[in-house]
Protein backbone atom coordinates (compact mmCIF):
# COMPACT_ATOMS: atom_id res chain seq x y z
CA UNK A 1 0.00 0.00 0.00
CA UNK A 2 1.48 3.42 -0.83
CA UNK A 3 1.28 6.60 1.06
CA UNK A 4 1.39 9.82 0.65
CA UNK A 5 4.37 12.17 1.49
CA UNK A 6 2.44 13.93 4.39
CA UNK A 7 1.55 10.70 5.79
CA UNK A 8 4.99 9.02 5.58
CA UNK A 9 6.30 12.14 7.81
CA UNK A 10 4.14 11.88 9.77
CA UNK A 11 4.69 8.28 10.29
CA UNK A 12 8.30 9.11 10.77
CA UNK A 13 7.62 11.99 12.87
CA UNK A 14 5.56 9.87 15.46
CA UNK A 15 8.96 6.89 15.49
CA UNK A 16 10.76 9.65 16.73
CA UNK A 17 8.33 10.62 19.37
CA UNK A 18 8.20 7.26 20.43
CA UNK A 19 12.13 7.00 21.08
CA UNK A 20 12.23 9.94 22.74
CA UNK A 21 9.29 8.39 25.40
CA UNK A 22 11.36 5.30 25.91
CA UNK A 23 14.25 6.99 26.16
CA UNK A 24 13.00 8.87 29.32
CA UNK A 25 10.80 6.11 30.57
CA UNK A 26 12.84 2.39 30.22
CA UNK A 27 15.16 1.57 31.23
CA UNK A 28 16.52 -0.73 29.15
CA UNK A 29 16.60 2.15 26.30
CA UNK A 30 17.60 4.47 28.80
CA UNK A 31 20.86 2.92 29.34
CA UNK A 32 21.99 2.07 25.74
CA UNK A 33 25.19 3.30 24.60
CA UNK A 34 26.45 3.71 21.25
CA UNK A 35 28.84 0.73 21.89
CA UNK A 36 25.99 -1.37 23.58
CA UNK A 37 23.94 -0.80 20.38
CA UNK A 38 26.82 -1.63 18.16
CA UNK A 39 26.59 -5.93 18.24
CA UNK A 40 22.73 -5.46 17.57
CA UNK A 41 23.14 -3.48 14.72
CA UNK A 42 25.31 -5.85 13.11
CA UNK A 43 22.71 -8.43 13.75
CA UNK A 44 19.35 -6.23 12.71
CA UNK A 45 21.51 -5.74 9.49
CA UNK A 46 22.38 -9.63 9.07
CA UNK A 47 18.76 -9.87 9.41
CA UNK A 48 17.77 -7.63 6.94
CA UNK A 49 20.08 -9.22 4.41
CA UNK A 50 18.63 -12.61 5.36
CA UNK A 51 15.24 -11.27 4.15
CA UNK A 52 16.20 -10.08 0.97
CA UNK A 53 18.15 -12.82 0.19
CA UNK A 54 14.45 -14.79 0.29
CA UNK A 55 12.81 -11.78 -1.82
CA UNK A 56 10.09 -12.28 1.57
CA UNK A 57 8.61 -8.81 1.33
CA UNK A 58 7.02 -8.93 4.63
CA UNK A 59 9.97 -9.78 6.60
CA UNK A 60 11.66 -7.00 4.79
CA UNK A 61 9.79 -4.57 6.07
CA UNK A 62 9.98 -5.24 9.45
CA UNK A 63 13.67 -5.84 9.19
CA UNK A 64 13.94 -2.52 7.79
CA UNK A 65 12.01 -0.76 10.93
CA UNK A 66 14.71 -3.02 13.04
CA UNK A 67 17.67 -1.50 10.95
CA UNK A 68 15.75 2.14 10.94
CA UNK A 69 15.19 2.13 14.97
CA UNK A 70 19.17 1.96 15.15
CA UNK A 71 19.51 4.79 12.82
CA UNK A 72 17.38 7.33 14.96
CA UNK A 73 18.84 5.69 17.92
CA UNK A 74 22.08 6.48 17.44
CA UNK A 75 21.17 10.17 16.73
CA UNK A 76 19.13 10.47 19.47
CA UNK A 77 22.48 10.05 21.56
CA UNK A 78 23.77 12.46 19.09
CA UNK A 79 21.29 14.87 20.01
CA UNK A 80 21.94 13.87 24.00
CA UNK A 81 25.17 14.72 23.71
CA UNK A 82 25.00 18.12 21.49
CA UNK A 83 27.17 16.22 18.57
CA UNK A 84 24.26 15.85 16.12
CA UNK A 85 20.58 14.66 15.62
CA UNK A 86 18.55 13.56 13.05
CA UNK A 87 18.16 16.57 11.14
CA UNK A 88 22.08 16.77 10.80
CA UNK A 89 22.11 13.27 9.59
CA UNK A 90 19.33 13.89 7.09
CA UNK A 91 21.18 17.15 5.94
CA UNK A 92 24.29 15.59 5.44
CA UNK A 93 23.14 12.87 3.80
CA UNK A 94 21.26 15.13 1.28
CA UNK A 95 24.00 16.84 0.01
CA UNK A 96 26.39 14.38 -0.22
CA UNK A 97 23.39 12.71 -2.89
CA UNK A 98 23.00 15.83 -4.40
CA UNK A 99 26.76 16.78 -4.87
CA UNK A 100 27.59 12.96 -5.71
CA UNK A 101 24.76 13.42 -8.33
CA UNK A 102 26.10 16.16 -10.58
CA UNK A 103 24.34 14.94 -13.57
CA UNK A 104 20.95 15.03 -11.88
CA UNK A 105 21.09 18.23 -9.94
CA UNK A 106 24.37 19.58 -11.87
CA UNK A 107 25.11 19.94 -15.44
CA UNK A 108 27.04 17.01 -16.15
CA UNK A 109 25.71 14.74 -18.46
CA UNK A 110 26.06 10.93 -18.30
CA UNK A 111 24.54 7.71 -20.24
CA UNK A 112 25.51 4.64 -17.97
CA UNK A 113 25.69 3.66 -14.24
CA UNK A 114 29.54 2.76 -15.06
CA UNK A 115 30.00 6.33 -15.65
CA UNK A 116 28.37 7.27 -12.60
CA UNK A 117 30.24 4.85 -10.14
CA UNK A 118 33.31 6.15 -11.76
CA UNK A 119 32.59 9.95 -11.02
CA UNK A 120 31.22 8.89 -7.72
CA UNK A 121 34.82 7.87 -6.45
CA UNK A 122 36.31 10.92 -7.68
CA UNK A 123 33.61 13.01 -6.74
CA UNK A 124 34.63 11.12 -2.81
CA UNK A 125 38.41 11.87 -3.61
CA UNK A 126 37.57 15.88 -3.74
CA UNK A 127 35.26 16.27 -0.79
CA UNK A 128 36.62 18.20 2.57
CA UNK A 129 36.17 15.32 4.73
CA UNK A 130 35.90 12.69 2.30
CA UNK A 131 38.77 9.13 1.18
CA UNK A 132 42.46 10.21 1.50
CA UNK A 133 42.38 7.35 -0.95
CA UNK A 134 41.01 5.14 -3.34
CA UNK A 135 40.88 2.44 -0.94
CA UNK A 136 40.36 3.61 2.66
CA UNK A 137 36.57 4.42 2.18
CA UNK A 138 36.59 0.08 2.65
CA UNK A 139 35.19 -0.09 5.91
CA UNK A 140 37.71 -2.33 7.98
CA UNK A 141 34.97 -4.60 9.75
CA UNK A 142 33.68 -5.72 6.36
CA UNK A 143 33.53 -9.50 6.00
CA UNK A 144 36.17 -10.58 4.12
CA UNK A 145 34.61 -11.56 1.06
CA UNK A 146 32.27 -8.46 0.83
CA UNK A 147 35.53 -6.38 0.87
CA UNK A 148 37.35 -7.91 -1.56
CA UNK A 149 34.51 -7.33 -3.97
CA UNK A 150 34.53 -3.63 -2.90
CA UNK A 151 38.52 -3.57 -2.95
CA UNK A 152 38.25 -4.45 -6.07
CA UNK A 153 35.24 -2.33 -7.42
CA UNK A 154 36.98 0.68 -6.22
CA UNK A 155 39.95 -0.05 -7.96
CA UNK A 156 37.89 -0.74 -10.96
CA UNK A 157 36.16 2.54 -10.70
CA UNK A 158 39.78 4.45 -11.50
CA UNK A 159 40.54 2.57 -14.18
CA UNK A 160 43.00 -0.44 -12.59
CA UNK A 161 41.58 -3.30 -13.73
CA UNK A 162 41.97 -5.80 -16.81
CA UNK A 163 40.98 -4.79 -20.00
CA UNK A 164 39.08 -7.60 -20.97
CA UNK A 165 37.22 -10.10 -18.59
CA UNK A 166 38.25 -13.23 -19.85
CA UNK A 167 41.97 -12.17 -18.89
CA UNK A 168 41.52 -12.86 -15.33
CA UNK A 169 40.57 -16.82 -16.16
CA UNK A 170 44.85 -16.76 -17.26
CA UNK A 171 45.17 -15.43 -13.33
CA UNK A 172 42.50 -17.86 -11.82
CA UNK A 173 44.23 -20.91 -13.57
CA UNK A 174 47.52 -19.79 -11.86
CA UNK A 175 46.51 -19.26 -8.66
CA UNK A 176 44.70 -22.40 -8.43
CA UNK A 177 49.18 -24.31 -10.00
CA UNK A 178 50.64 -21.92 -7.09
CA UNK A 179 48.01 -23.53 -4.04
CA UNK A 180 48.35 -27.06 -5.72
CA UNK A 181 52.03 -26.58 -5.59
CA UNK A 182 52.37 -25.29 -1.52
CA UNK A 183 49.53 -28.15 -0.65
CA UNK A 184 52.08 -30.77 -2.13
CA UNK A 185 54.60 -29.11 -0.29
CA UNK A 186 52.76 -29.24 3.01
CA UNK A 187 53.44 -25.85 3.59
CA UNK A 188 50.14 -24.54 5.46
CA UNK A 189 51.52 -21.09 6.16
CA UNK A 190 51.98 -20.29 2.11
CA UNK A 191 49.13 -22.41 1.05
CA UNK A 192 46.63 -20.07 3.24
CA UNK A 193 48.04 -17.20 1.99
CA UNK A 194 47.75 -18.65 -1.77
CA UNK A 195 44.34 -20.00 -1.03
CA UNK A 196 43.59 -16.18 -0.24
CA UNK A 197 44.76 -15.23 -3.70
CA UNK A 198 43.24 -17.33 -5.37
CA UNK A 199 39.99 -16.66 -3.68
CA UNK A 200 40.43 -13.04 -4.36
CA UNK A 201 41.03 -13.81 -8.04
CA UNK A 202 37.81 -16.19 -8.41
CA UNK A 203 35.82 -12.94 -6.82
CA UNK A 204 37.42 -11.00 -9.14
CA UNK A 205 35.92 -13.36 -12.19
CA UNK A 206 32.39 -12.72 -10.41
CA UNK A 207 32.90 -9.42 -10.22
CA UNK A 208 33.41 -8.66 -13.96
CA UNK A 209 31.08 -10.94 -14.91
CA UNK A 210 28.82 -9.05 -12.91
CA UNK A 211 27.87 -11.70 -10.26
CA UNK A 212 27.79 -10.19 -6.45
CA UNK A 213 30.19 -13.57 -5.00
CA UNK A 214 28.40 -13.02 -1.61
CA UNK A 215 24.97 -13.57 -2.97
CA UNK A 216 26.26 -16.51 -4.92
CA UNK A 217 27.76 -18.43 -1.73
CA UNK A 218 24.78 -17.81 0.18
CA UNK A 219 22.42 -18.74 -2.68
CA UNK A 220 25.02 -22.32 -2.38
CA UNK A 221 24.53 -22.41 1.29
CA UNK A 222 21.29 -22.52 1.22
CA UNK A 223 20.55 -24.79 -1.19
CA UNK A 224 23.60 -26.86 1.22
CA UNK A 225 21.48 -26.96 3.54
CA UNK A 226 17.86 -28.00 2.15
CA UNK A 227 19.31 -30.43 0.56
CA UNK A 228 21.58 -32.17 3.42
CA UNK A 229 18.41 -31.67 5.56
CA UNK A 230 16.52 -34.30 3.18
CA UNK A 231 19.46 -36.57 3.54
CA UNK A 232 18.94 -35.88 7.29
CA UNK A 233 15.59 -36.74 7.52
CA UNK A 234 15.31 -39.25 4.89
CA UNK A 235 17.65 -41.52 7.46
CA UNK A 236 15.66 -40.35 10.28
CA UNK A 237 12.74 -42.20 8.57
CA UNK A 238 14.76 -45.09 7.81
CA UNK A 239 15.67 -45.34 11.68
CA UNK A 240 19.29 -44.56 10.82
CA UNK A 241 21.82 -41.49 12.11
CA UNK A 242 23.91 -39.98 9.47
CA UNK A 243 26.61 -41.35 11.37
CA UNK A 244 25.53 -45.26 11.02
CA UNK A 245 25.62 -44.25 6.71
CA UNK A 246 27.44 -45.07 4.45
CA UNK A 247 29.11 -42.89 1.43
CA UNK A 248 27.54 -44.51 -0.78
CA UNK A 249 23.84 -44.63 0.98
CA UNK A 250 24.20 -40.92 1.88
CA UNK A 251 25.03 -39.94 -1.71
CA UNK A 252 22.23 -41.74 -3.02
CA UNK A 253 19.75 -39.91 -0.96
CA UNK A 254 22.18 -36.87 -1.83
CA UNK A 255 21.25 -37.12 -5.50
CA UNK A 256 17.28 -37.33 -4.50
CA UNK A 257 17.85 -34.29 -3.37
CA UNK A 258 19.39 -33.21 -5.68
CA UNK A 259 16.84 -34.75 -8.21
CA UNK A 260 13.90 -32.74 -6.42
CA UNK A 261 15.65 -29.11 -5.19
CA UNK A 262 16.49 -27.77 -9.22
Amino acid sequence: MLHSRKEQLEAFGRLLDILDELRVKCPWDRKQTNETLRTNTIEETYELCDALMRGNAKDICKELGDVLLHVIFYAKIGSETGDFDIKDVCDKLCDKLVYRHPHVFGGIEVETAKQVSENWEQLKLKEKDGNKTVLSGVPAALPSLIKAYRIQDKAHNVGFDWKEREQVWDKVKEEIGEFQAEVADMDKKNAEAEFGDLMFSLINAARLYKINPDNALERTNQKFIRRFTYVEECATKKGKSLKDMSIEEMDALWNEAKAIDK
